[in-house]
């Protein structure tokens, strides 16, 4: 498992590629099982056979929790997330030294083994390591939230990007309901406990968030001194 200290408390921008841009999820199952380990594997309590429990109460296709498990403690807030075909972003936040690596350890582990086991893949399905900066300014935590949520999620617009230029308020609406992109649950558009929202929440109304969103996406918004080593590490 990696060993990279983070503060606590602190916010965490990561980025987990698949080993030669190659996939890492083929199709709608893939996508939500994504979701469920978000949902399961952030937290102190790990059964080793949680989707069987899943099945067993009839909650796998949904983000509920079963029954018998005690109730959750989180390892790492989850701010932000989008998974698109290749690669996913996650914003998370340090609560005890050493949790951001001990869910990134679950989650990195626990795509691989299930993506080899459904298509009979053997070896890496990633290229390396996660790759990880700590945020350490509103202002820059404000626009890489946006950043991340709606930019990647507009790569999986259906029609390209030709269609995205010609009508952005239709694509930007798309983008708001994309289920594998957390922006839903800052706009309104979704609920879910996978999304600690709080301190974006105590900034933006929802609405005022979906304008911000679209204005970071527009260039309309950008602060003067963003970190080029971290803007070529990680928006691409």
């Amino acid at each position: 498992m990696r060993k990279e200290e983070f503060a606590t408390g602190s916010y965490v921008h990561i980025v987990k590629r698949g080993i030669r841009g190659l996939p890492i999820v083929r199709d709608e199952i893939d996508r939500f099982r994504f979701l469920l380990m978000l949902a399961h594997f952030n937290d102190q309590f790990m059964s080793l056979n949680w989707y069987r429990d899943l099945k067993d109460e009839n909650l796998h296709n949904s983000l509920l929790r079963p029954s018998h498990w005690p109730a959750q403690e989180r390892l790492v807030n989850i701010i932000a997330f989008c998974l698109v075909e290749n690669h996913f972003h996650l914003i998370l936040q340090e609560l005890a030294e050493g949790n951001i690596a001990r869910f990134m350890h679950r989650l990195g582990t626990g795509m691989a083994k299930r993506f080899n086991e459904r298509y009979g893949e053997h070896g890496a399905l990633f290229q390396g390591p996660y790759r990880a900066i700590t945020i350490d300014d509103d202002r820059y935590f404000r626009y890489v939230s946006a950043y991340v949520q709606v930019k990647n999620a507009i790569d999986m617009y259906p029609g390209g990007k030709d269609i995205i230029k010609n009508d952005f308020n239709r694509t930007y609406n798309w983008i708001c309901s994309y289920p594998y992109s957390s922006i839903g649950d800052y706009t309104g558009d979704f609920n879910r406990t996978i999304v600690d929202t709080t301190f974006l929440s105590s900034l933006f109304t929802p609405g005022e968030y979906r304008e911000f969103a679209k204005d970071v996406i527009l260039g309309r918004y950008q602060p003067d001194d963003i970190d080029k080593k971290h803007q070529s590490k990680f928006f691409d």
